[in-house]
């Protein structure tokens, strides 16, 4: 039986790849910057790898597509505290990737305590990827009321104007307070962990596999005291209802965004790419800038925490796919950031069309079309738009041209000019539509009086730009 182990890309990559030279395995294409997602053995020929991103990683091994796999603890308890039940098996802690994760408020919220925070609001919001440890965390400090608002990243951003707690992830507490946050509970310490699907562990002989895997003991450091925060108590800050509030994006989005801020004159301090702070600031008077994941700014203007936003037109269409009668519009075509959105196979498949993927299952060749993307309601209705038999969306964070053949079928995904879909042997079946960056708003919102001029401003200025002028 081949076996097969799944990889971490992003933070822990680094460290990964050195335990995994230390135990000499023999790996080649496990770096930073590899084009690859399939490095090999040399001392495991017969042993499949494949690299995903991180969160994707505990999924992949607790639905037996992966044996083993390496992440961070923290994904691995978003995974278990929902299915306490399931397949994964938390095998060794590997002793590297140490990050905590806390809860924390803004120090402008005039509260040191979970208790403060109960008393104080009829409904607690809070901000996390890690929607399942936030639920739990707030059931286990009995939150009275609470609403989790599940993002992509920078959950330090929200609060307080956007939420009241966030859960978030941070390497340091003076992290956290440079960033304005206190920390009002350390929820667990992570680290990367080897984990085991339990039936593989079962039945698999992994004998060699884990000797070489597991490491030197590892001491458990001690945990520092959270810093006193007594002396922030009572502080606000003031919010003016005139003010507009702008989202920007972070990421691939970010360069762009910059170039055509700077081509309309609207000259914004501390929006580099090294993005040290995610409050630039904007020359323009009344107008707060927060930087997000653009994925996140369809919902977040729709909840009212933002009056216009930067994002990708495929982001809003799959928001508004999922909630057709979301208060969100597209105000403005800004011109840059264009890519097409497409249903791609890998090309060793061979078919030529959505009809013929159907015809596979209706053949007997496939069970079920497993439909990977990170743009779940786009998937999901391209699925049913073309009849697909018996199908299933497999979410993705990311690096979703991995899973091409072994553990999708099909993959909606953007492509700019087509050259990782051919480095992946992956070839576009379909055209779903074209994307670019537009400024999106809440309807609502514009007819808010206070900010009527601003934002109108705000919209002329960019479309005078985006049509060249």
């Amino acid at each position: 039986m081949r076996l097969r182990l799944a990889l971490p890309k992003g933070r822990l990559l680094a460290e990964t790849a050195s335990l995994l030279e230390r135990a000499g395995l023999g790996l080649s294409n496990y770096k930073e910057g590899a084009r690859s997602y399939r490095p090999r053995s040399t001392k495991f020929p017969d042993l499949l790898l494949k690299v995903f991103q991180e969160k994707d990683v505990p999924i992949q091994v607790a639905i037996g597509n992966y044996d083993l796999g390496i992440c961070g603890l923290d994904w691995v308890e978003e995974l278990v505290v929902r299915y306490p039940s399931g397949d994964l098996v938390k095998v060794d802690a590997l002793g590297y990737g140490k990050i905590d994760l806390y809860a924390v408020v803004s120090r402008y919220a005039g509260v040191t305590s979970v208790r403060e925070i109960n008393d104080r609001f009829d409904t607690v919001r809070i901000v996390s990827e890690y929607q399942n440890l936030a639920e739990s965390f707030a059931r286990n400090m009995r939150l009275r009321s609470f609403k989790v608002l599940p993002i992509w990243g920078a959950a330090e951003v929200y609060p307080p104007e956007s939420a009241d707690i966030a859960i978030m992830a941070q390497t340091a507490v003076n992290g956290l307070m440079e960033q304005s946050l206190i920390p009002l509970t350390r929820i667990l310490t992570s680290s990367a962990f080897l984990i085991a699907n339990k039936n593989s562990l079962a039945n698999a002989d992994m004998s060699n596999l884990l000797t070489c895997l597991r490491p030197l003991e590892v001491e458990a450091e001690e945990e520092p005291p959270l810093p006193a925060t007594a002396e922030v108590k009572g502080e606000t800050v003031a919010e003016d209802e005139r003010e507009v509030r702008l989202a920007l994006p972070d990421g691939h989005q970010q360069r762009p965004t910059m170039e055509f801020l700077s081509k309309a004159g609207l000259n914004i301090s501390d929006y580099t790419e090294a993005l040290q702070t995610r409050r630039p600031t904007l020359a323009l008077s009344g107008v707060s800038v927060k930087v997000i994941r653009p994925q996140d700014m369809p919902l977040q203007v729709a909840n009212g925490n933002f009056d216009l936003a930067i994002t990708g037109e495929d982001w809003l269409k799959d928001h508004l796919y999922r909630f057709p009668s979301s208060p969100v519009e597209k105000i403005l075509d800004l011109g840059f950031g264009r890519v097409t959105v497409v249903a791609v196979v890998s090309r060793d498949l061979t078919i030529n069309d959505a009809r013929e993927l159907s015809n596979l299952v209706k053949g007997g060749r496939l069970a079920t079309i497993r439909v990977a993307s990170e743009y779940v309601n786009i998937a999901d209705k391209y699925a049913r738009d073309k009849h697909l038999e018996r199908y299933k969306v497999i979410p993705t964070w990311g690096a979703s041209e991995a899973f091409l053949p072994e553990d999708a079928d099909l993959l909606i995904e953007n492509t700019e000019t087509g050259e990782t879909l051919d480095r992946h042997n992956l070839k576009i079946i379909d055209t779903l539509f074209q994307s670019s960056a537009c400024l999106i708003s809440n309807r609502n919102t514009l007819s808010q009086p206070l900010k009527k001029d601003r934002i109108e401003h705000i919209i002329k200025v960019m479309e005078k730009t985006a049509k060249g002028g």
